[in-house]
């Protein structure tokens, strides 16, 4: 969430903002709601006291005591009514403002569509083939990864069972990252499932409307987790780090997510590209302001690690203003080669939010000798989306007779070089 001072003092910029991320907002509207909620709380604020003030003069035997008692009450009711509009005001105005996303970093490619993202580089050759490259469904069918239609019969469409060397595969891919991570620096955790309606605002999800990606649990005030992103980002809900020197704070999160997925996609939807439950492994940072633009670049560079690690070509894209979702203040997505669609698609995402998360949790820090709090910067970035880093191994290892080469980085942890297809 922006500072509201700051967009009351900069309107122009925040509207343009708003604009370049297609983001419709009514600035008019939460100038004339903040108006409103400070004129309340003056007028709450000089009740108050009047009714402190009838109390003291009553116990001091001062005044017509009848005439106090009936002042008193007279503004006792009056307060209830502007105490309930301020409320209702409050939360207007808080609506209102969760819908403005995070100002953009001005080195970020304006654009509306992700098709107006800028490629910095290309990693990687693209595998070229003797043969007609199969994409990963057709290869899951030979080799008997995947159950669509048995997943469909228990839980609907849009979910999957993995099958045979496809499990180990999952768990190897996680070990894989979590082991990069540590290497880097991170603390672990597994992280719940669920999380309360107010983290996921406060990390910039909206799991309320008719636009939500969110799977709500009906009569709870809970919802199933997108991204351990939420839940990494919601453990720090109101910390306030002693010392500058305890920061950054890395942590690795492993999580199964949750999506509704809702709209339509076409092609790109087809498979395991876009489901509606997947494990993750995410990164979660909390940093001093001044170290979050070189921590951005510290959350690709390990995303790079990983895939390079697997052999798999993609290329790096600086993600324009309309493709950076609310909380990001710069993102970079990495997209993978997949020679069986022949396309890139995207595996990761890094984004720095600046202060736009933790304004919301109430994450703070003092610097050392300092006695005013400051909000930490959060960052987040994909360590590893399992479904995806999946289809793109499956798709640039793969040989004419449908068997798969596992990359050697991946080889100790899945005890094999090479899945060939059932023999019938």
């Amino acid at each position: 969430m922006l500072d509201l001072k700051f967009i009351l003092a900069n309107k122009a910029a925040v509207a343009e903002n708003c604009g370049n991320r297609n983001v419709k907002v009514d600035l008019d509207l939460v100038e004339n709601l903040a108006k409103q909620k400070s004129e309340l709380n003056v007028a709450t604020q000089g009740a108050s006291e009047r009714l402190n003030k009838i109390a003291e003069e009553i116990k001091m035997g001062q005044g017509d005591k009848e005439m106090l008692v009936k002042e008193g009450k007279e503004i006792k009711l009056s307060l209830k009514g502007k105490e309930d509009e301020l409320a209702k005001i409050s939360a207007a105005l808080m609506e209102e403002l969760y819908k403005i996303p995070n100002m953009t970093d001005p080195a970020a490619p304006v654009g509306k569509l992700d098709t107006d993202n800028k490629e910095i580089k290309v990693v990687g050759k693209k595998p070229e083939f003797k043969f007609e490259a199969k994409d990963h469904m057709a290869l899951g069918e030979k080799l008997d990864w995947f159950d669509f239609e048995a997943a469909n019969l228990t839980t609907g469409n849009k979910f999957y069972f993995l099958k045979n060397e496809a499990v180990l595969l999952e768990f190897a891919l996680v070990r894989y990252a979590l082991d990069i991570l540590i290497k880097e620096g991170f603390s672990l955790r597994t992280t719940p499932d669920l999380a309360k309606l107010e983290i996921f605002e406060g990390t910039g999800y909206a799991p309320r409307g008719n636009e939500t990606q969110i799977y709500r649990i009906e009569g709870e005030n809970l919802a199933l987790v997108a991204t351990a992103e939420i839940t990494l980002g919601g453990a720090y809900k109101d910390k306030l780090f002693a010392h500058a020197s305890e920061l950054p704070v890395l942590l690795g999160g492993v999580s199964h997510c949750f999506r509704t997925e809702a709209g339509a996609y076409g092609k790109a939807s087809r498979g395991l590209y876009r489901v509606h439950q997947f494990t993750k492994v995410e990164m979660f940072m909390f940093s001093a302001p001044e170290d979050s633009a070189k921590l951005l670049d510290k959350l690709l560079a390990v995303e790079e690690q990983i895939f390079t690690g697997l052999e798999i070509p993609y290329h790096v894209v600086d993600c324009c203003t309309g493709d950076l979702g609310g909380p990001a203040y710069r993102k970079y997505d990495i997209e993978a080669w997949l020679p069986g669609e022949n396309r890139w698609g995207e595996v990761t995402s890094a984004s720095n939010c600046t202060d736009y998360q933790s304004r919301r949790l109430g994450t703070k820090f003092k610097k050392d000798g300092g006695s005013k709090s400051e909000l930490v910067h959060t960052l987040n970035g994909t360590a590893i989306a399992i479904t995806r880093a999946i289809m793109a191994l499956m798709e640039n290892h793969q040989n004419e007779d449908g068997s798969i080469n596992i990359p050697k980085a991946l080889q100790p942890y899945l005890g094999m070089e090479r899945v060939s297809p059932k023999k019938v």
